[in-house]
């Protein structure tokens, strides 16, 4: 069976809806990755998934941390982010969560579905990937 993998910011995560979001990441504060509300409904996202697993799929994520951001921020991000799954999406058990410098091409660390909101982290993923409003389809619909 094929892995899943998850974009975290403009995908899950509604990173760009925090308020002062772009000023936050700026002056290295987590705020936004910590007060980010989800995107999707994540009750029925967590029901699916753990579906998914039962029927031998592996759920990642592969999420960068924030661009220009010193290594010291970037491991408080990388924290804010595994804090914000835990809290979200406690229910499913992650096969990997890579959270990766910004720019880390994503093809490189997984392959099977992803879906991610950037249209290059698509293209460069090939096959198989998928923008945020198509979660529900391509999963509901896999065997």
């Amino acid at each position: 069976m094929p892995n899943i993998y998850f974009d975290m910011d403009g995908t899950i995560a509604d990173l760009y809806g925090v308020e002062n979001w772009l000023d936050d990441l700026r002056a290295e504060r987590t705020r936004p990755y910590v007060e980010a509300r989800p995107l999707v409904n994540f009750s029925q996202l967590a029901r699916l998934l753990n579906k998914l697993i039962i029927k031998g799929y592996t759920i990642n994520i592969i999420s960068w941390t924030s661009r220009g951001g010193t290594a010291n921020y970037n491991e408080q991000v990388k924290q804010a982010k595994l804090l914000w799954i835990k809290k979200h999406l406690p229910s499913v058990t992650f096969a990997s969560i890579h959270i990766v410098p910004y720019g880390t091409p994503k093809q490189t660390l997984g392959s099977g579905i992803l879906f991610d909101d950037e249209e290059n982290n698509r293209k460069n993923w090939g096959k198989n990937a998928y923008d945020e409003t198509q979660i529900f389809k391509i999963l509901k619909n896999l065997p």
